[in-house]
């Protein structure tokens, strides 16, 4: 079984920053790429950006500048520090982990269970 926990959401006021953590826990071989995503209320999930185990990172480009993905290899997490928090980044935030449980499986995605965000104006 494979778990990732996402944690550090909450309530902030505009301006405020956040760090989002998510840990990878479970029977896993390697992870390749972790991510953010987030849905905000009414709409789809969309992507905020990833990281590779090699660390080179990708952003949408609306975020790019406020938000900043890193990882620690050795602790199988990601985290996302999200600065100048607006209200319109009010949602639920998930990770996503492509990951492979033994040297020979195939790799899959998995997700963690989300954690609110909700930014006050």
């Amino acid at each position: 079984q494979v778990q990732l926990v996402e944690s550090g959401g909450g309530l902030v006021q505009a301006g405020e920053s956040l760090r989002l953590s998510c840990a990878a826990s479970g029977r896993i071989f390697s992870i390749n790429a972790m991510g953010w995503y987030r849905q905000a209320p009414g709409k789809q999930r969309e992507f905020i950006a990833s990281i590779t185990s090699g660390l080179g990172t990708n952003y949408v480009d609306s975020m790019k500048g406020r938000f900043t993905i890193s990882r620690d290899n050795a602790k199988n997490t990601v985290y996302l520090q999200m600065n100048s928090l607006k209200p319109e980044d009010t949602g639920v935030y998930y990770c996503k982990a492509g990951l492979r449980q033994t040297r020979w499986a195939q790799e899959y995605d998995y997700w963690g269970q989300g954690t609110q965000v909700t930014v006050s104006s």
